[in-house]
């Protein structure tokens, strides 16, 4: 089979790799659709502390298909089913599950490996976060569950209300789906982002206020965040999803007395961040950060989409052929596009169309 393995930061190689073999409580799932995501761009940018502590390794983790192969115990599937798989499952037994923060679990497990034609499925996935797919269910649009999820966990943690005004700093695909999220929750909406193509997507999902911050210093942007708030007194919640430490300071800038600060975005690890104490002291401002999903949250985004709540599929730019994986994530680096579905060469016929549309790839290459 083909596959994406990562061998070291700005180093994903196509490669035949051998068909993996389900064990006990296992599935093996032949990909239909996989997407790129912000993660997989900043682990080939400049690797991960979680993900790839050895390689190489299989690459990507947002995934559908069609279950090829199970093995021994397995009841909650069978072969032939089409199935959306999340990319993590806790151990439900560690302090942090007792307590029911199954995001921090001591032994969660992560699965990678979506970039290829055949995906292996830990047991322990294959119990708590796989779900059967009705008949008729874009695959494409099931492999984006797993970024939604994270958009629901993260609004969950926002608690927002009616009627807040919220602002969502970053215009990437996380933030778009916050957006989308928050704006189901009966919030007023105020994304911050560069870009035409993201901002016009952000106006899409729901967002009252888009602001272009292109060439806007912060104190820039706290102001012009503030002056679209009432009495400029600052929004109830600001959710941080761009993943810098500046951008983690301003959100601490743009919120009212008590408000709660999310930072959601992940910045670089070795990443240090200064905040002015008065204010978050006097203001009594509660910041959090908010890491991953849960099943329960990887359940909820899925009955969105298939729900038709959130149509996730506009944040693809592209359709691109499985072989086209490293040019994707070129794309990405460049900045072109938001995100691009990868479609192995057994499902090509459902999405010939789109794929005839792919754009000029940074490596010339011309993939039938």
């Amino acid at each position: 089979m083909l596959a994406a393995m990562f061998y070291a930061p700005m180093d994903v190689r196509l490669e035949e790799r051998p068909v993996p073999q389900p064990g006990p409580g296992e599935i093996v799932i032949q990909v239909a659709a996989a997407t790129t995501c912000g993660t997989d761009l900043k682990t080939y940018r400049r690797g991960h502390p979680l993900l790839f502590q050895n390689g190489p390794g299989g690459f990507g983790h947002e995934v559908s298909g069609i279950v090829a192969a199970v093995g021994p115990g397995v009841t909650r599937c069978h072969e032939g089913d089409a199935v959306s798989v999340a990319n993590s499952a806790p151990c439900f037994q560690c302090f942090y599950c007792r307590r029911k923060r199954y995001s921090l679990c001591e032994d969660l497990l992560l699965l990678n490996g979506a970039y290829a034609e055949y995906l292996l499925v830990p047991a322990r996935i294959v119990e708590h976060n796989l779900y059967v797919l009705p008949t008729g269910t874009s695959f494409v649009a099931a492999a984006l569950t797993e970024p939604l999820a994270c958009a629901v966990h993260g609004v969950e943690a926002s608690e927002i209300m009616s009627g807040d005004t919220v602002v969502i700093l970053g215009a990437g695909p996380l933030g778009l789906l916050l957006v989308a999220v928050a704006r189901l929750r009966g919030a007023r909406v105020i994304l911050t982002g560069r870009g035409e193509q993201r901002l016009a997507l952000g106006r899409t999902f729901g967002a009252d206020i888009v602001l272009d911050v292109t060439g806007m210093s912060m104190d820039e942007q706290c102001e012009a965040i503030r002056q679209q708030t009432e009495n400029q007194r600052g929004a109830d919640v600001a959710i941080e999803a761009v993943g810098t430490p500046e951008t983690w300071t301003l959100a601490t800038r743009v919120v009212r007395p008590g408000g709660l600060v999310n930072l959601f975005g992940g910045c670089p690890s070795d990443s240090h961040v200064q905040f002015a104490t008065r204010p978050l002291h006097y203001s009594e401002l509660t910041l959090k950060g908010v890491f991953h999903h849960t099943p329960t949250y990887f359940a909820q985004a899925l009955e969105l989409i298939l729900s038709k709540q959130v149509d996730v599929t506009r944040l693809i730019s592209a359709y691109l052929p499985l072989e086209a994986a490293v040019d994707a994530l070129q794309l990405l680096l460049q900045k072109q596009g938001v995100k691009y579905a990868l479609i192995p060469p057994a499902f090509a016929h459902l999405y010939a169309r789109e794929l005839a549309q792919a754009p000029d790839l940074p490596s010339g290459n011309k993939y039938q």
